[in-house]
């Protein structure tokens, strides 16, 4: 048993809430720009003030005053990321409400279940769709009083309720709150069975915030810093850098990925926040778009340069050759890469998935330092993080302050610190049993190395035990193959079975340019190609590739490549990308048979 601590930077008072920040920067400095949303045509971005915002959280939540919100009410969000679902955030919490978020992409059945077990009484919905979502099974939802649009305006409506009503409704509803008080239910991504709703507290989202700021990411949260939020705010990692932006001062902007990359263009944020998939999707766009353009030796080059490089620093610094290189390459390749996230980004922070060292050191060499960290929906987002000064690409950094790091004899990590939820609403025993002895269970298995530095290394539910009694951890095989150009998803299976075996998916962005690379016509069908010698000898390097990381025993032997991909729609991916194996698994059960048949 190994365990690693770090002291917390910033201790928060039993008084605090998520609304002390806001409320008393507006009243300390209220010209400060605190936020930027886009003008009314989306051309250019205006600067929201301190004053400005404090004045709008107060308006919607004296609306939700007289509309009968009471303290301790839930109160939905369904939407996008974008301004208003911070306005609203603040304002739900304003009013001593709890906020309860919910996917853009939620089905009719999940919105049911979240709406449902957290028993809210009001619900803002983005769209004319999700407001018909939820109207079709209203009836379901007997504690629902209010449904409010936000495209339609339905924030300013809810302000007009409470246009007679004083600040100071406001003041006293805010400052009713405390840091052990719920702040927000936030309902896991359902992998294994049904979403469980995380009590988290406004002291866990205050304290991990400061302490993530002042102490796990201080280089990275300067003064003149700032983000834009792409990354759905239902998933609390993106809520978790929303409320830091609030408490740290740092400029905050919401986008999409429909329009990220003019958003980043003209926003130019200094660093950003994304998931694996995101910057495996930059490269693979970036080499792709190489080879198209006749500069595929080119890339590749520069790639292998940028990794070197990265490498370098950690063993003593680059050479004179290497240097030349790279500054070369800097002119031809990594400028340009730069220039398509704003020109300005430094750092990036990266987590929900495993990303791998290669993609980590080519983006540093880039000079795009991407700090990957480790956390759950129940540890508030973070529980360890790499930083600037002290990274070990490969890991999942060190604990960020606050919180303690154990690694339990059965090598499952379990994590105890100012960060863990308060429980699960309405299931004691899911509580009881993943806050068993005082310690969160995460069902991950993991290491630590003398220093601190956190290594993730499978879940503990998804072991694969093969018929030879081999155990077989599928992430390190599944993130590997991920990283190939031609490949989106992949599954990983062999449980009770003689041999590993995977299931495939192509990704459809790479194959365009891969088809006029090797002469198809562009109307080939991901069917089709499936079937291409060429395109199975390139899978074939992609897995020999992976099992190179592996003893023979634990190597895919046999795969599949599927007609389509894994999809949120179909159920095979929660809307924070994360494959849902047990759906997968029974969709597929025919093309698993088929290998081992």
């Amino acid at each position: 048993m190994r365990e690693f601590s770090v002291p917390p930077m910033v201790e928060v008072s039993d008084a605090t809430n998520l609304t002390d920040a806001p409320f008393a920067r507006a009243a300390e400095r209220p010209g400060t720009i605190v936020l930027r949303r886009r003008n009314e045509a989306g051309t250019a971005w205006r600067a929201v003030t301190a004053r400005d915002f404090a004045a709008e959280v107060t308006r919607v939540a004296k609306g939700l005053v007289a509309a009968g919100i009471e303290p301790g009410d839930r109160v939905a969000l369904m939407s996008r990321t974008r301004y208003e679902w911070t306005v609203l955030d603040y304002a739900i919490w304003a009013a001593g409400a709890v906020a309860v978020p919910i996917y853009e992409t939620s089905s009719a059945e999940q919105i049911q279940w979240i709406v449902g077990d957290s028993g809210a009484r009001a619900v803002f919905a983005e769209t004319a769709a999700h407001r018909a979502a939820i109207e079709g099974v209203r009836d379901a939802l007997p504690d629902l009083a209010h449904l409010w649009g936000i495209d339609d305006g339905g924030a300013d409506a809810v302000a007009a309720l409470g246009a007679g009503l004083g600040d100071e409704v406001v003041e006293e509803r805010r400052r009713s709150r405390t840091a052990g008080d719920v702040a927000t239910l936030v309902y896991t991504s359902g992998t294994t069975g049904r979403p469980k709703g995380c009590e988290l507290t406004h002291g866990n989202l205050v304290s991990t915030a400061r302490n993530a700021i002042q102490g796990a990411i201080s280089e990275v949260a300067v003064d003149g810093s700032s983000t834009l939020l792409f990354l759905p705010l239902a998933h609390v990692f993106a809520r978790l850098i929303e409320v830091a932006c609030v408490e740290g001062g740092i400029v905050l902007g919401h986008s999409d990925i429909a329009g990220l990359l003019p958003d980043l263009a003209t926003f130019r944020p200094t660093f950003l926040l994304a998931v694996p998939r995101v910057f495996e999707k930059v490269y693979n766009g970036a080499e792709q778009k190489a080879a198209a353009d006749g500069k595929g030796k080119i890339f590749r080059a520069a790639a292998d340069t940028a990794i070197a490089y990265s490498q370098a620093l950690d063993s003593g610094g680059p050479g004179l050759a290497l240097k030349a290189r790279h500054r070369v390459f800097d002119v031809l390749v990594y400028r340009k890469l730069r220039a398509a996230v704003g020109g300005r980004v430094q750092y990036a922070v990266s987590g929900g998935a495993a990303l791998g060292e290669r993609l980590g050191h080519f983006f540093r060499g880039v000079g795009i330092t991407i700090l990957e960290g480790y956390g759950l929906t129940e540890t508030t987002a973070p529980a360890s993080v790499n930083r600037p000064t002290a990274i070990r690409i490969g890991t999942v950094g060190r604990p960020i302050p606050g919180v303690t790091v154990r690694i339990a004899d059965d090598g499952e990590v379990l994590i105890k610190g100012v960060n863990i939820l308060r429980g699960y609403w309405n299931n004691p025993s899911a509580t009881e049993e993943s806050l068993a002895d005082g310690w969160f269970h995460t069902g991950d298995l993991g290491s630590l190395d003398a220093d601190g530095y956190l290594a993730i290394t499978g879940r503990k539910k998804e072991i694969l035990v093969t018929a030879a009694g081999k155990n077989v951890a599928p992430a390190p095989l599944e993130d590997r193959l991920r990283a190939s150009p031609l490949i989106s998803q992949c599954l990983v299976v062999g449980d009770g079975r003689k041999f590993i075996s995977a299931l495939i998916t192509l990704d459809e962005e790479a194959l365009g340019p891969w088809k006029r690379q090797h002469g198809r016509p562009d109307a080939m069908t991901v069917d089709e190609l499936r079937r291409d010698p060429a395109l199975i000898a390139e899978i074939d390097a992609a897995v020999a590739g992976a099992n190179a990381s592996v003893s023979h025993a634990e190597a895919i032997k046999k795969y599949e490549i599927l007609g389509v991909d894994f999809t949120e729609e179909a159920g095979h991916m929660t809307p924070s990308l994360k494959v849902r194996r047990h759906v997968v698994m029974k969709d597929f059960a025919d093309e698993i048979d088929a290998i081992y048949s």
